[in-house]
């Protein structure tokens, strides 16, 4: 790309680098635009969010009565999932805490899951995938070259998540995901982590072995867990107050939290694939991302976000080390992940996927279909205003 032809939006940090974009006759980018759709949908009055969470709470109570837990929540270590089960503590809820290892934990993740679950009296339940089927999935997207090749770990912890409240009759699962911090991001950087049928095609295509004990759902599984269990999803930091500063102040004095670099950089492989692989090989910068909310829910300015784009995203020491203890893991040497960080560009496109039933998904004739189910209580409410777009 030539400097000519570089943009920035007049009121974030995303760029025309790594990403397609369109701005406005202001110099507005198209993801800006989005931004605040979504959040004048989703967030109301600072009332209408209270009201929202006390029913939400009391539904999640009442359907919990007589099991152990009333709700599951995924615990990575990361600032959003830690505010997440403190809050479903403080909120008088029976939360189970659960951790998918993927062999990725930085030590700073374990302590800060440790601290976590300790301080607040939270039974956790953890599930240790197979490295030996792990590793070669990352090897297998890596060398699929495609910019999504966290998939694998996401898909997992959504797996184990509804799969655990299924078999303990639990409903309702509690996500770190929020507008506040992560409701922007750029148009071609991932696909959706639900898609088995994606993942399942990179592993045929790249893969050495089958995978046999990997967590996956298929569409029948997501379908009949929500449909029919009636396992909802809830966006709960939606409904709270959300300041990243304030929260990470907050956890730092209620659980001795410590915090890390870059947003998810819990994870050595997360950290790793942001700050080397994704700038070196898609020209991709998720921070821009990142603090392109916070400047939008004005946690900081543009000029802040600009000067903190200006630092290097990893200590280059810290990126060396990475990057060994990365290719000895995944058993790569240099020539090898110099290879496939040079092999083309692809998209998840370029690969079978289930992209026409996601897209079906938002279809107005579905939509349709799920409120007129909802009035029969085949579906719950979350999962109807969520496909409803309400």
């Amino acid at each position: 790309m030539s400097k000519n032809s570089y943009k920035m939006c007049t009121r974030c940090v995303m760029d025309t680098e790594g990403t397609d974009i369109e701005f406005d006759e202001n110099g507005v980018c198209m993801n800006v635009h989005a931004f605040l759709k979504d959040r004048s949908r989703l967030l109301k009055s600072d009332m209408e969010r209270e009201a929202a969470l006390e029913k939400i709470i009391a539904r999640i109570k009442k359907d919990g009565e007589g099991h152990e837990y009333d709700c599951v929540v995924g615990v990575s270590g990361g600032v959003d999932s830690t505010y997440v089960i403190y809050q479903a503590k403080k909120l008088s809820l029976r939360p189970l805490a659960i951790h998918v290892d993927n062999g990725w934990n930085s030590e700073l993740a374990v302590q800060n899951i440790e601290n976590a679950i300790k301080t607040l009296n939270v039974d956790l339940y953890t599930h240790v995938i197979d490295w030996t089927e792990f590793r070669d999935l990352q090897v297998s997207f890596l060398k699929a070259s495609v910019s999504d090749a966290e998939l694998p770990s996401d898909h997992a912890n959504r797996a184990v998540l509804m799969k655990v409240a299924a078999k303990k009759n639990i409903k309702y699962s509690l996500t770190g995901r929020n507008l506040a911090t992560e409701g922007l991001l750029g148009n071609n950087w991932t696909y959706s982590t639900l898609d088995w049928k994606y993942i399942n095609a990179i592993q045929k295509c790249f893969g050495s072995i089958k995978l046999k004990s990997y967590p996956h759902l298929s569409l029948f599984d997501i379908l009949y867990n929500v449909a029919i269990r009636r396992i909802s999803d809830i966006s709960i930091l939606n409904y709270l107050p959300y300041n990243q500063k304030d929260v990470l102040e907050t956890l730092e004095k209620e659980l001795g939290y410590r915090r890390y670099a870059e947003k998810h950089y819990e994870s050595i492989y997360t950290r790793f694939f942001q700050s080397y692989i994704l700038p070196k090989k898609f020209n991709i910068d998720k921070r821009k991302a990142h603090l392109s909310v916070l400047i939008l829910t004005g946690q900081i300015t543009r000029k802040e976000a600009i000067e903190a784009l200006k630092k290097s995203q990893n200590d280059l020491s810290q990126m060396e080390e990475d990057k060994e203890f990365v290719q000895k893991k995944l058993g790569l040497d240099i020539e090898k992940l110099d290879s496939i960080m040079n092999l083309p560009i692809k998209k998840f496109s370029d690969y079978p996927n289930n992209s026409q039933f996601f897209k079906f998904y938002q279809h107005k004739r579905l939509i349709a279909l799920v409120r007129f189910l909802k009035v029969f209580h085949v579906f719950p409410k979350e999962f109807a205003s969520r496909s409803a777009g309400n």
